[in-house]
């Protein structure tokens, strides 16, 4: 049987189920390559679920595109499998169809939420190295007038960050420093004592 007589013999409501299981399917599967790849999966995207700017808050964004396309993906499908099982009523397959896409929605967007609060745990808090010591790795200026980098463990990790000093001196490279505040991105440091 050729692909045109086998789809000559669907009927309107697989039809319309083999249409959008696939569309959804085919949309699906590119917005979770591109999450994962890291590649810029808002082009495809209508909301802000690939910005993770730590912004949000803890809810489950259950309208976002891929929970969304995740629930047409699923009613397409479920509806195809309901048909097949003999469920030949249209109304209990589009019930079946229905609930397996609400189902799944909710459940991507709950994983969804995991993959944010998971990556947005790895984020480092600069706050943390307050009170911590570094070593000057570029010279800092006095008085805030440039920045400067130290070198310092924040968080576990040993980093390079900008660093200013409200002192009246600059302090050179490879002195002790403490951190003593932190402006924006920016460490302000003094001299260890």
């Amino acid at each position: 049987m050729d692909l045109s007589s086998w789809w000559e013999a669907l009927s309107l409501l697989q039809k319309s189920y083999w249409v959008v299981a696939s569309f959804s399917t085919v949309l699906f599967i590119i917005q979770m390559v591109m999450m994962f790849v890291g590649g810029d999966a808002d082009d495809l995207d209508f909301d802000t679920d690939g910005d993770f700017d730590g912004d949000h808050g803890a809810g489950i964004d259950v309208f976002s595109v891929k929970s969304v396309l995740s629930f047409f993906m699923f009613f397409g499908w479920s509806g195809l499998a309901a048909i097949e099982l003999g469920m030949v009523a249209w109304w209990a397959s589009m019930g079946i169809s229905f609930v397996a896409g609400l189902i799944m929605m909710f459940l991507t967007a709950w994983v969804l939420m995991l993959l944010i609060k998971l990556q947005e745990s790895g984020t480092m808090k600069l706050e943390a190295s307050i009170g911590k010591t570094g070593e000057v790795y570029f010279v800092i200026p006095a008085k805030k007038s440039a920045l400067g980098k130290i070198q310092i463990v924040v968080n576990g990790s040993y980093k390079t960050l900008d660093a200013v000093t409200e002192e009246s001196e600059e302090i050179l490279t490879g002195t002790v420093v403490e951190v003593v505040k932190v402006e924006g991105s920016t460490l302000v440091v003094k001299r260890k004592r």
